[in-house]
């Protein structure tokens, strides 16, 4: 430290660990320390490295994926240690301290230690970092373990980790001033004890730096970046940048929120409420908390309202697909004209996708509410593939992609619909700019809600009588269902295990797809970007019975309403947008952010099907509360606490629930809630809820950890091109600064591009391709026939829409 400069000034080395951002967390709120980081493949040479490292009092070489023997992995680190500037590694970190003095580090049996916590041994007698320290449980996340030999004569061990190995946790350097630890300190569950030792190995280096009358030098401009990232609207151009307006920015602002309350009629649903003011065939985007109680009972708070997008033939559309330099702002008609506007829109004009989106949104940001505290106005609503999210990682796609669909799909809706289950009533919502007057959309609307009142409804389906039951309709013999294979996808589970064995991922969220080509309810949307063409051929004959030849093909949203039925789920959604179907019955909530900033994540791993023998939750705490299923669950927390702290910052991520068992339809899952608070929320230049989105895409609950290495081991091992809508999210950023987002699991999906050709009685007829993604989280603990029945489990409920019983 320097009198210029009191805060401790600290480097981390970043090898891109999907926990770095907890641990520049602990550093910042620990030791009031500014901790720059800089990744371990930045290219620098020898005296610019020197010259970087004289700028800090201290460094931390960080956790990541990968050996210590490879260089690739460990980059920056390996060089550190030819400096005398004090060093404490972590993970690998710790395992290069090992190999670079004499050490060796070696695989751990048994495959790894991976989000389990263990009580770390040490000798408190040691004048070391472990001074001091009572005992504690740490958090491991390691497939190699360093062993000192018999020959060190350099390094000190300081902790162990005892059991059936006596694997080594601690370490120092006898004259250098390095340390290392195995375990992982900034876990959520790494016990708080634990926090002394960071603070001991502060005291140890500023010792070391004061004896030897180091000091750092100021002044001078770091090349190492800020351990958060800047905000979205700070990237932005200019004055001059910002008064530039497109005919796109002009488009509807929506400044005055006109709104009307209806009862929701006894027994309706949302399906009636949709089919009550909208007529099947066009395009459709609702998020639906299927499950949530009638009015007459406490609603499901993990869904309470429901939210119908309408005038969506209006909407001004961004669309964009990854790999484009541009997006696609579209604008279909206007007043009830036609005008077919569309304009490719630079995206580096703005730093990204995510930056245009941004600015669009920013500008016509409203603080805007009716009294009834819904939780949409207006504002956009649509999906973002799992695709977009591995760009955004940095994760390269398959070049040329066989597709030009749009990855990012997102309407700005002005007029909607708001169902709130708990208080049974309906809020019919105009967001229009100051010059319009025109409430006759709405007064029509509440007029057919109100009618709702007189009308008999029965059930959605009756899954007795109902045709689309699979109870009662076997599939058409024209309908091809093609599912993963057993074997195969044991042997996909088997070559995860090999690589976190090896120490290249901690967690690996392994998924299949099945695939069902039927003949063809939905016609094409009017507005489509592409033509229909078929993608593939299939030549075979087509045998009808009597029976099957009588059924129409189900409509996507009849297999929605069943969906529904059979598998409620709070955060439920039908989606027909442009060229995409997406029919879900999702039941984990991704991200939500209110109008004060608190953003809160949900996720979600380890299930346990409902059965016989497991019909209450408290049987599913017992089969869940075990280390395999809680260290599924605690390695993609400490990932979206990593995610979080990206734009959160230090001191800004909690977790008010950890591990807890939810009860669903048909499974128990397990969660945890994650918090974090957005600094500068609502200033001009400050954070808003798409900076968390932007941030956090793909899903940590569907890719495992480290991210980026894990989507780019899955990339490989699934073999499949794209998951497309699959892992991907489906949901909403609402004018008044919320947002609510959903993982698109549970889920099927179609694209209107994409069908195929069989021979018919008649001749040649299309097919649709419906397409249904499933899996889990593959730990070094998992057995291969677990994970196929647990994926086998997740791929059920939305197969048997199409009459296929499991």
């Amino acid at each position: 430290m320097s009198p210029e400069n009191p805060k401790p000034q600290i480097l981390f080395l970043d090898a891109y660990d999907s926990f770095s951002n907890n641990i520049t967390s602990l550093l910042t709120i620990l030791l009031s320390a500014e901790v720059s980081v800089l990744p371990i493949d930045f290219p620098i040479s020898d005296s610019d490295f020197a010259s970087e490292l004289s700028r800090y009092d201290a460094v931390i070489c960080g956790p990541g994926p990968g050996n210590p023997y490879n260089q690739n992995d460990v980059g920056l680190i390996n060089r550190v240690w030819e400096y005398d500037i004090p060093v404490l590694g972590i993970c690998l970190g710790f395992q290069s301290l090992v190999v670079r003095f004499g050490g060796k580090v070696d695989r751990v049996k048994g495959g790894g230690l991976h989000g389990m916590v263990r009580a770390v041994e040490f000798d408190n007698e040691k004048e070391d970092i472990f001074k001091g320290v009572g005992k504690y449980k740490a958090t491991l996340y390691h497939s190699l373990c360093g062993e000192l030999g018999r020959d060190n004569r350099e390094l000190k061990g300081l902790a162990w980790l005892e059991g059936e190995q006596k694997l080594l946790m601690g370490v120092r350097h006898e004259i250098k001033p390095f340390w290392g630890v195995q375990y992982h300190p900034e876990s959520v569950c790494t016990g708080v004890e634990g926090n002394k030792v960071i603070e001991n190995w502060w005291e140890e280096a500023r010792r070391w730096n004061e004896e030897r009358g180091r000091k750092v030098v100021t002044g001078e401009k770091k090349l190492a970046g800020a351990a958060t990232r800047r905000s979205l609207l700070s990237l932005l151009g200019g004055t001059e940048e910002e008064e530039r307006k497109d005919w796109w920015e002009e488009v509807e602002i929506g400044a005055v929120l006109n709104s009307v309350t209806v009862p929701l009629a006894r027994g309706a649903q949302v399906p009636d409420v949709v089919e009550a003011v909208e007529t099947e065939g066009g395009e459709r985007i609702v998020l639906d908390s299927a499950n949530a109680a009638p009015a007459t009972s406490r609603a499901d708070v993990r869904g309470r309202y429901s939210i119908v997008a309408a005038g969506l033939d209006e909407a001004l559309r961004i669309e964009h697909h990854t790999g484009d330099e541009y997006a696609m702002i579209r604008v279909k008609s206007g007043k009830g004209l036609s005008v077919n506007l569309s304009q490719q829109v630079p995206v580096a004009r703005y730093g990204g996708i995510w930056g245009l989106i941004a600015k669009f949104q920013e500008a016509r940001r409203q603080d805007v509410d009716d009294g009834s505290n819904t939780p949409f106005v207006g504002g956009f609503m649509g999906y973002i593939t799992y695709e977009q999210g591995l760009a955004d990682i940095g994760v390269p796609l398959d070049q040329p992609r066989p597709h030009h669909r749009p990855d990012v799909c997102l309407a700005w809706v002005t007029k909607s619909i708001v169902v709130d289950h708990l208080l049974g009533v309906v809020h019919v919502q105009h967001l229009r700019s100051t010059g319009s007057m025109d409430d006759t959309w709405m007064e029509k609307t509440a007029r057919k809600l109100i009618s709702l009142q007189n009308t008999q409804r029965r059930p959605s389906f009756n899954l007795r009588k109902d045709p689309l039951s699979p109870r009662s309709r076997r599939l058409s013999k024209s309908t091809s269902v093609q599912t993963p294979m057993t074997k195969e996808y044991e042997d996909k589970v088997r070559i995860c295990q090999e690589y976190i064995a090896a120490g290249e991922s901690y967690e690996l969220c392994l998924t299949d797809q099945t695939t069902i080509t039927c003949a063809i309810s939905d016609k094409p949307l009017a507005n489509a970007n592409h033509p229909v063409t078929p993608t593939q051929t299939q030549q075979r004959k087509k045998r009808r019975s009597s029976s099957s030849a009588s059924l129409a093909p189900p409509s996507s949203w009849s297999l929605y309403k069943l969906l529904r039925t059979r598998q409620p789920a709070p955060f439920a959604s039908y989606l027909r947008l442009g060229e995409a179907t997406l029919v879900s019955a999702s039941p984990e909530r991704f991200l939500t952010y209110d109008r004060s900033g608190l953003c809160s994540m949900r996720p979600m791993k380890g299930t346990v099907r409902k059965s016989e023998a497991v019909s209450t939750l408290e049987q599913a705490e017992k089969i869940l509360h075990v280390p395999k299923e809680e260290a599924e669950n605690l390695m993609i927390v400490d990932l979206v606490r990593h995610d979080l702290h990206a734009i959160c910052g230090a001191g800004n991520v909690t977790v008010p629930e950890l591990l807890k068992v939810e009860e669903y339809q048909s499974v128990f899952q397990m969660i945890t809630v994650v918090e974090g608070q957005l600094p500068n929320y609502g200033e001009k230049r400050g954070y808003t809820g798409l900076d968390v989105l932007a941030v956090s895409l793909p899903p940590g609950s569907m890719t495992g950890a480290p991210k980026k290495r894990s989507c780019e081991i899955l990339k490989e091992i699934e073999g499949h091109k794209e998951r497309s809508l699959y892992s991907g999210v489906v949901g909403y950023m609402c004018a008044s600064g919320r947002g609510d987002w959903s993982v698109t699991i549970r889920s099927l999906f179609r694209w209107d591009d994409e069908q195929v050709v069989v021979d018919g009685e008649e001749g040649e007829e299309k097919q649709e391709v419906w397409r249904i993604g499933a899996g889990g989280a593959v730990t070094i603990l998992s057995t291969p026939d677990g994970e196929r029945e647990e994926m086998f489990t997740k791929l059920a409920g939305p197969l048997r829409v199409f009459g296929e019983a499991r």
